[in-house]
């Protein structure tokens, strides 16, 4: 029983992740939080593990997603590629600036940034389709994602739910384009986050197996809905998504 619900924590996690853009760890944490805090079957996901858990079953969910948006050519690799050189270096330093900031309100003030940016949404925008031309401006790309990274960094959450929106607000991608781009990002920067945990100790492979599982099924399933899902209410569902992180965090930063 213990590895069927874990089997559907993962597609559930990799589907919603896929779907907007976000990777899979706005549900799979919380549920796996849940289960430890009530469940003595699931005594072994102690919050290292569950955060180690999380990455490699990102990894898998970025994987399956950016083979299915590649195969369709959403993806915009020069973009793409741009914020791995900003966000990679960034989450370094948002990394090394945690040890100097109070964490107490960490998890407060993102959720608050979170609710934020779900709002930009009803902001009217030029809205492009995925085959327009566009031009890549490089040194703003660079810059926005080392700040995006950085703040990742510094608040030990996935960029996803900040990249998307810069993509739409500050580049013009559709939102197609935009989540395909963000889960590419995503798979190389889970990449180098999950091997640190996996050096540290912090997987339990017995059940990440099954994880893995449900990863390559929700993230494939994901990616092809978001095909067939007209922008508009994607964007709404992205929405909704950053409202239920937002006041997930701050809920966090209150106790």
């Amino acid at each position: 029983m213990i590895y069927v619900i874990c089997l559907i924590i993962g597609v559930a996690a990799a589907f919603a992740g896929s779907l907007v853009g976000m990777g899979g760890g706005v549900i799979l944490i919380p549920s796996l939080l849940f289960l430890y805090q009530y469940s003595d079957a699931f005594a072994w996901a102690v919050p290292q593990v569950i955060v180690g858990i999380s990455l490699i079953t990102m990894v898998f969910t970025a994987f399956a997603s950016t083979i299915s948006y590649v195969r369709n050519k959403r993806i915009n690799l020069k973009i793409g590629l741009l914020f791995l050189t900003g966000s990679i270096p960034g989450g370094i330093i948002g990394a090394w600036l945690n040890q100097f900031i109070n964490a107490d309100y960490f998890s407060l003030y993102f959720g608050i940034l979170m609710i934020v940016l779900s709002f930009l949404f009803l902001i009217k925008r030029e809205i492009r389709t995925d085959d327009s031309p566009q031009k890549t401006p490089v040194i703003s790309v660079f810059l926005i994602s080392l700040l995006i990274g950085a703040i990742s960094g510094l608040f030990g959450i996935g960029g996803g739910a900040m990249i998307v929106p810069a993509m739409l607000f500050l580049f013009g991608l559709s939102i197609h384009t935009a989540t395909a781009t963000s889960m590419f990002v995503i798979l190389f920067i889970s990449i180098m986050s999950a091997g640190t945990h996996i050096a540290l100790g912090h997987v339990v492979w017995e059940y990440v197996i099954v994880f893995i599982i449900g990863a390559w099924i929700g993230g494939t399933l994901g990616a092809k809905a978001n095909q067939l899902i007209d922008s508009n209410i994607l964007e709404w569902i992205l929405r909704l998504m950053l409202i239920v992180v937002g006041i997930r965090l701050i809920i966090e930063g209150l106790m």
